[in-house]
């Protein structure tokens, strides 16, 4: 296993079974198939904060490798009061390429005064074709 995603592992065990109230989300869709006749493509998700505390989390892009993609992302960053969600529209451009294979990523983002820094990482994997 690649080191990079050797850690990620690790970081979800870590915050999967710590009962510490940083970063717990989930995400709705996990994955889907959007198709595009434009030069770019939507996807909505919804993060959504599993805890009763309040979190604040980023949505981010990567391509199928955990790169970084231009994407824009509105929201990008948000506050989520506990069990709360919220939609998050997505625009990522084809970039020249007509299939792109992405992943939309909730992260959470450790507050400055807490005692742990764990930032938990939940990704959606999303396949655009683009029509000509």
């Amino acid at each position: 296993m690649r080191p990079d995603r050797l850690l990620q592992v690790a970081v979800f065990f870590v915050v999967a079974l710590s009962s510490s109230p940083v970063g717990a989300q989930s995400m709705t869709p996990m994955r889907g198939v959007i198709t595009s006749f434009a030069d770019e493509f939507a996807v909505r998700v919804f993060p959504r904060n599993t805890y009763r505390h309040q979190v604040e989390v980023a949505v981010r892009v990567y391509d199928e490798n955990f790169r970084p993609v231009r994407a824009r992302t509105s929201p990008s960053t948000m506050m989520l009061t506990g069990g709360a969600s919220r939609p998050v529209v997505v625009v990522i451009p084809f970039e020249g390429m007509s299939e792109r294979r992405v992943r939309i990523c909730t992260e959470s983002i450790p507050f400055p005064d807490g005692t742990t820094r764990i930032k938990a990482q939940i990704c959606g994997r999303f396949l655009a074709r683009r029509l000509r």
